[in-house]
């Protein structure tokens, strides 16, 4: 593929689920890039209660600030809306109507400035943040752990993975997130698990590591939220109990992820002969204790982990912003007539026609 190797500038903007948000990045691939303004409005208050997102209030959230984040993105960035090369915009995987909200947004900005349209999925932004904060060569192995995704591909270029496992039920953030509730602890789940975990004693409670061993690298948490859920009902929920569950519970995750991750390295040096990185993306990848295991299974497969910063792991328009300037530069551009999707597999991201 033939790039074009011009610094670009893009305004991005993310509504895929509870987080309102719009950036304008700058650079050119491999990156790293550089963030002019990037502005995350949350809805976790307006969730919380519920204990996880409601599509509803998120997409009735999304029409009545994006448009004030994105005035506050381009004021941060002290660019107008015509200085911007392109705008990019989720549109999709994710909840309809928010990524409906963003993507129409997009549209009609891109239409009245006379700007390209490109529009970017929201996995590939995960997978591609880690060029964003450093220059990271293709190919690299992915390990995409967030809130409704969980999956180990190959990456071979931009709109180029190969898939070698996926869950086969719950992703890690969703897990953490029932896990949380079963304890009575707040949203978001992963955070509060994690913060309660460093109290507890992981060993009192022999949890279930589904998958574990098994041949490929698909995933499966659901054994372990059933074993966590029935700990929860028998047992007296005191702090103590509490703090130790969550740490059993945490660090059964993380050796499910291990072992996972250990077979899909294992596999990425059938099929490629050089480009041992190990790329992790995605919200559950702000995990310390995660992230400190996944970094000694690097060293012991001699693989170099890649990290993308805490700030870019949740959710944010910055890596939608560089999604934007990667397939800017290859001339993938899309229509007006581009569709939201709810479902868009990180396999089938390749610009049509391509």
């Amino acid at each position: 593929m033939v790039k074009d190797m011009r610094p670009f500038t893009v305004l991005g903007i993310e509504t895929s689920c509870d987080e309102t948000a719009a950036a304008v990045v700058a650079g050119r691939p491999p990156g790293p890039g550089k963030i002019l303004s990037n502005v995350v409005l949350s809805q976790l208050e307006e969730h919380r209660p519920y204990g996880g997102v409601v599509p509803e209030i998120a997409a009735r959230a999304h029409v009545e600030t994006v448009d004030e984040v994105i005035e506050a993105a381009l004021a941060g960035a002290d660019i107008p809306l015509e200085g911007v090369d392109a705008i990019a915009a989720t549109a999709g995987p994710g909840l309809i109507g928010g990524v409906m909200v963003g993507l129409t947004t997009a549209k009609a900005l891109a239409l009245a400035a006379g700007k390209p349209l490109i529009a970017v999925n929201h996995l590939e932004a995960h997978a591609l943040s880690a060029r964003l904060s450093e220059t990271v060569e293709f190919p690299f192995l992915l390990l995409l752990i967030s809130g409704g995704h969980c999956q180990l591909l190959a990456a071979s270029d931009v709109g180029r993975y190969r898939l070698y496992g996926t869950t086969i039920d719950d992703a890690v953030g969703e897990a953490f997130d029932k896990a949380a509730k079963l304890l009575g602890l707040s949203y978001p789940g992963g955070p509060a698990i994690e913060a309660l975990a460093t109290q507890g004693d992981a060993r009192r409670f022999d949890l279930p590591r589904p998958m574990l061993g098994r041949e490929g690298a698909d995933f499966s948490l659901s054994g372990l939220k059933t074993a966590t859920r029935q700990i929860a009902q028998t047992q007296f929920l005191d702090a103590r109990c509490k703090a130790d569950l969550a740490a059993g519970f945490q660090a059964a995750v993380v050796d499910v992820l291990i072992d996972r991750s250990r077979s899909a390295m294992h596999r990425y040096l059938e099929e490629f002969r050089s480009g041992k990185r190990f790329v992790v993306a995605g919200g559950v990848a702000a995990n310390r204790r995660i992230r400190d295991a996944l970094v000694a299974l690097c060293r012991e497969e001699g693989f170099d982990p890649k990290f993308a910063p805490p700030a870019l792991c949740t959710d944010n328009a910055a890596m939608v912003a560089w999604a934007g300037v990667e397939r800017l530069a290859l001339g993938w551009l899309d229509g007006l007539d581009a569709a939201p999707r709810a479902r868009w597999p990180l396999q089938e991201a390749r610009a049509a026609g391509v």
